[in-house]
């Protein structure tokens, strides 16, 4: 039996280095720089989730004084572990995270191996908290462990003190992973469970959605999803980013809809993870229809819809008595059709920065003041969430002045006036770099 001494790690402000640009990496970067500590990434290129997360680190060190990150878009070199006081190797190369691993031992670093427990000298936790404590299962390290294991331990224990202590008594009979459920009645032994990520924000999910994520073999995430839950999952966990990206969609819907059918007949839990609601402009009707067709079971998690919550991030209430009586949420990529005029009414449009000048032309058109106040939310909930005021007349070349960019949801009506509208933040030209990256 390994010896392992659990202890907490104070990390903040101390120099870590990652060496991988995988979902892998990218979920021990997250753990990592979520403690505080200073972060090196080394890598040829990043996945999605890290490019997010160098770029908000980024945005924070130039808005809030921070601490900076640091990416060598380069393979591994030995100088790269030089004053770390902690390592974490997911290259997927398993030559290339031996040599970490050995000059962390070597260096006495403490070492992350992602794929390779036993190789390891640390074990990233399965996490959560509650009330206010950070409770942890770590592996022992050895070669038989299951990462699976760990966290059906960790749901275990979330469970228990939810609920007063049934979940506990379930754990030695439940199945060893979920390959081992098998079919009954001609319906797939794995399920889809189609979840409702909100705004951006962690701590807006629901407490059924964190629950299916932290139990899930497969998340299959969007661009818009929560990235930082995918800092929670064990290295067992398959991350699949389907997300698009000002019209480059790299997934189709059907190639997605065949992903979430094919995992699930092989008896995975897949968590297709998605921003805002999965049945507000979230495409989980087409999602749903695909897998009861398979024969795969779907379980539907609501979630906070960004055109309801992100005004409300900008101070502004999508109804508003003797203002507002009703609102309108409407996909900007589309027709926008007949609308009822925002006098006393809120339009609500979802994506399409690009679109801004057709839009206004058009409501102007159907009747509505060129003086009808507008506001454009970027990013909320996020680093960098701005507000900029327009009027319908003014809305497109406002944008362009202010290098508005996606995600970002525009507000037509008088319930406008009442934002919080913030001082203009310059963009760093080292995010923009980032954001063009693929996902």
């Amino acid at each position: 039996m390994s010896a392992i001494t659990p202890i907490g790690l104070r990390l903040e402000s101390l120099p870590v280095t990652v060496v991988g640009g995988g979902p892998v990496a990218a979920r021990r970067a997250r753990l990592l720089a979520s403690a505080g500590a200073q972060l090196t990434v080394v890598a040829p290129s990043v996945c999605a989730d890290m490019a997010e997360l160098l770029r908000s680190l980024e945005f924070a060190h130039r808005t809030e004084g921070g601490l900076p990150a640091t990416w060598h878009a380069r393979g591994f070199e030995p100088g790269d572990l030089e004053g770390a006081w902690l390592v974490a190797t997911a290259t997927g190369v398993s030559e290339v995270d031996n040599q970490v691993a050995a000059l962390a031992q070597e260096h006495r670093i403490f070492c992350f191996k992602g794929g390779d427990p036993a190789g390891a000298s640390a074990w990233a936790p399965a996490l959560f908290d509650h009330e206010g404590s950070h409770i942890a299962v770590v592996s022992n390290g050895t070669s038989g462990a299951r990462p699976t294991r760990t966290a059906r331990i960790r749901d275990a224990i979330a469970g228990f003190l939810r609920s007063g202590g049934a979940a506990l008594a379930d754990l030695e009979a439940a199945p060893h992973s979920a390959a081992a459920i098998t079919a009954t009645d001609g319906v797939s032994a794995g399920e889809v469970v189609l979840v409702g990520g909100g705004p951006g924000a962690a701590e807006l999910l629901t407490l059924a959605a964190r629950d299916h994520i932290l139990s899930a073999d497969v998340i299959v995430i969007d661009r818009l999803a929560p990235r930082e839950v995918l800092s929670w999952l064990g290295s067992n966990v398959e991350v699949l980013d389907v997300g698009k990206r000002g019209g480059n969609h790299p997934v189709s819907q059907a190639e997605i809809n065949e992903i979430l059918v094919d995992r699930a007949t092989r008896g995975k839990k897949v968590v297709r993870l998605k921003g805002g609601d999965p049945y507000v402009f979230g495409r989980g009707g087409e999602e749903l229809d695909a897998c009861r067709e398979a024969g795969i079971r779907v379980t539907v998690v609501p979630g906070v819809t960004s055109a309801v919550s992100v005004p409300a991030a900008a101070g502004i209430p999508v109804t508003h008595r003797g203002v507002s009586r009703g609102f309108t949420v409407l996909t900007a990529h589309s027709e926008l059709g007949r609308l009822p005029l925002a006098v006393d009414h809120t339009l609500v449009l979802l994506m399409g920065v690009s679109q801004l000048e057709y839009i206004s032309t058009e409501l102007i058109a159907q009747g509505n003041a060129p003086t009808t106040p507008c506001a454009i939310v970027e990013d909320g909930f996020g680093p960098r969430q701005r507000t900029t005021p327009a009027t319908l007349e003014t809305l497109a070349a406002r944008a362009r002045d202010a290098g508005v960019q996606s995600p970002a949801i525009t507000v037509i009506g008088e319930v406008t006036l009442r934002a919080d509208v913030h001082q203009q933040l310059d963009v760093n030209p080292h995010l923009l770099e980032l954001g063009t990256l693929q996902r």
